[in-house]
């Protein structure tokens, strides 16, 4: 039995008195433990998250995703953006060395050592130090994604073309006629790779709003321009005329009026 100043026992002598640990235990004599992991520290980590959350919830109701018009498949002059937090990936798929031939350098590999370096940096670095000048493995990992992330987006956000990009995506109502066999066997074939997939414009200009006649239509078609091939000996007489009046005939009307309407609304 134990004997000494400082006990305390209850009721029956044989029987001593233990205090229930307090939640804020001092770990002075652990090295390198200075709490709780439950609830202390699980605690704080809830805490910082939510305010993240909050916080990018209160960006998602001031800046809203734009809404665009319908996908279409065949608008190769749509140029694809992804939002500000993939532009990194974006840019790099951009370079000579992970795109093209090489597309799966930038699409997997270099994604993937990323992932799989931030995977194993518990194994990479077990130092039980927590200044992060005490731990160079890990600190030097981190600042160099840091710096690798920030670079390639701004260049990615330098180079682009916002004219375009603001003007490409816009939702058109006009009374063009999906359904037209001019639109579907003709235009959709042969213009709307450049025009976009509504003729409001792409890689090349509008052709709903200007005001063209089915002279200078027919002109165009035949001859083309700087920018645009001459489709003369590709298509007869009659598809260029079909073109050319189709095309004349287009103009701006509102939403109700469109023929288009339920195409653009989804």
């Amino acid at each position: 039995m134990k004997h000494g100043k400082g006990l305390t026992f209850v009721g029956d002598s044989r029987i001593q008195k233990y205090d229930k640990p307090k939640l804020n235990r001092d770990y002075s004599e652990f090295p390198g433990r200075t709490e709780e992991f439950f609830p202390d520290y699980l605690l704080k980590e809830w805490i910082v998250g939510a305010v993240f959350l909050i916080g990018f919830l209160c960006l998602t109701v001031a800046h809203p995703a734009p809404l665009e018009r319908m996908a279409d498949p065949t608008d190769t002059g749509y140029i694809p953006l992804p939002d500000w937090y993939f532009l990194f990936l974006y840019q790099i798929l951009k370079y000579t060395y992970a795109s093209g031939p090489f597309n799966v350098v930038g699409a997997m590999i270099i994604p993937g050592i990323a992932f799989g370096a931030l995977l194993l940096a518990p194994w990479l670095d077990g130092k039980k130090e927590r200044h992060w000048k005490k731990r160079p493995v890990a600190s030097g990992m981190m600042l160099i994604a840091i710096g690798i992330i920030f670079y390639t987006t701004w260049e990615s956000v330098a180079y682009h073309d916002w004219d375009q990009q603001s003007q490409q995506g816009q939702i058109v109502f006009s009374n063009l006629d999906a359904e037209d066999p001019v639109f579907n066997d003709l235009i959709r074939t042969s213009c709307t790779s450049c025009h976009g997939g509504e003729l409001a414009g792409g890689s090349g200009p509008n052709l709903i709003e200007p005001d063209l006649s089915p002279e200078m239509v027919d002109a165009f078609v035949r001859n083309g321009t700087e920018e645009m091939p001459a489709f003369e000996g590709q298509l007869t007489d009659e598809e260029i005329t079909a073109i050319s009046e189709y095309v004349a005939g287009l103009e701006l009307t509102s939403r109700d009026e469109a023929a288009n309407t339920e195409e653009s609304a989804e």
